[in-house]
């Protein structure tokens, strides 16, 4: 398969707005960015932004651009800026929104005993919630969520490179897995649900593998309506992804959930990244939930749906 570029996207250097949740992992997206040749600069006073972006000694910017903004920038309005970073001639703008869950903000501000910038005399939770409802509608402006709650800063790096480490021609696809007893998946743009499959949990045998080895993979296969399954999702994806990126959506984020998210979750996700790269595409698989332990208290979270279901992410 061979998507052609946007037009007029060639020569252009990306402008990207790295926004958020404080203590999500801005300072870290912007460093990996600097170490990938990015031009990068954080809490940026938004009424510097176009001089930084086309300053005197930048007439013939070739480099990528990395803006840090958040509630502590001078001028941050959340609502104004995706039209301000819109606004900007002869780059390519994008804005990546870094979100975490509450409980691992938390966590994380408790462990480096700083204070939250939006709650420095209260605790850590109030300035969350402040922050959260203050950046909505830069979350839903957002060209990209990325939710950092289980990404280790490797592999935070590691995801960064995939999406910003060269210019593409099609969207970057992930395909992901996940276990609703856990909680959904928070920023995917599909879900497909497939807790109609009989739970490989409780076949003794199966129990203690995953979805990467291959007796669940072959358990799963011979379920009834799961290759039918399969095989609607592949052409919905294969419709939908180019789709995506000729409506300019740079991120596809495709997620399949079951209770615990070691099994089924697991081997769709599997099956369809090989059947996605059958079809020229690149998914990157991500399984969320696969290093837990097997737990017979978490799978009998039953299974809520008699039959698949595919609904909208957030």
């Amino acid at each position: 398969m061979n998507h052609q570029a946007r037009p007029g996207s060639e020569r252009l250097p990306r402008l990207l707005l790295v926004t958020g949740m404080s203590g999500a992992g801005k300072s870290t997206v912007l460093d990996a960015l600097e170490d990938m040749g990015w031009d990068t600069v954080d809490n940026l006073p938004t009424a510097l932004l176009h001089d930084f972006v086309h300053g005197a000694d930048r007439a013939r910017r070739t480099a990528h651009i990395a803006i840090g903004m958040d509630a502590r920038s001078r001028g941050f309005d959340a609502a104004a800026l995706p039209g301000l970073i819109r606004s900007v001639a002869g780059v390519r703008p994008e804005i990546l929104y870094l979100d975490a869950a509450g409980a691992e903000l938390i966590r994380r501000y408790n462990e480096t005993r700083r204070r939250h910038p939006l709650a420095p005399d209260r605790p850590a939770e109030d300035g969350i919630a402040r922050e959260r409802n203050l950046t909505s509608a830069l979350r839903l402006a957002a060209d990209s969520i990325l939710d950092t709650t289980d990404l280790k800063p490797a592999d935070l790096r590691d995801e960064l490179r995939r999406r910003y480490g060269e210019d593409r021609d099609e969207p970057v696809v992930t395909i992901g897995s996940f276990g609703f007893s856990r909680g959904a998946s928070r920023t995917s743009d599909l879900i497909f649900d497939l807790r109609f499959v009989p739970n490989p949990h409780w076949v003794d045998e199966l129990r203690p593998l995953t979805g990467l080895d291959r007796p669940v993979q072959d358990y799963v296969a011979a379920q009834p309506g799961w290759r039918e399954t399969m095989d609607r999702v592949e052409e919905l994806l294969t419709d939908l992804i180019p789709r995506y990126w000729d409506s300019g959506k740079s991120y596809v984020a495709v997620a399949f959930g079951c209770t615990g998210g070691r099994h089924r979750s697991v081997a769709a996700a599997v099956e369809m990244g090989e059947r996605l790269r059958r079809r020229g595409f690149s998914p990157n698989i991500r399984h969320r939930d696969l290093a837990t332990s097997p737990s017979d208290s978490v799978e009998e979270v039953a299974a809520l749906s008699p039959s698949a279901r595919v609904t909208s992410g957030e």
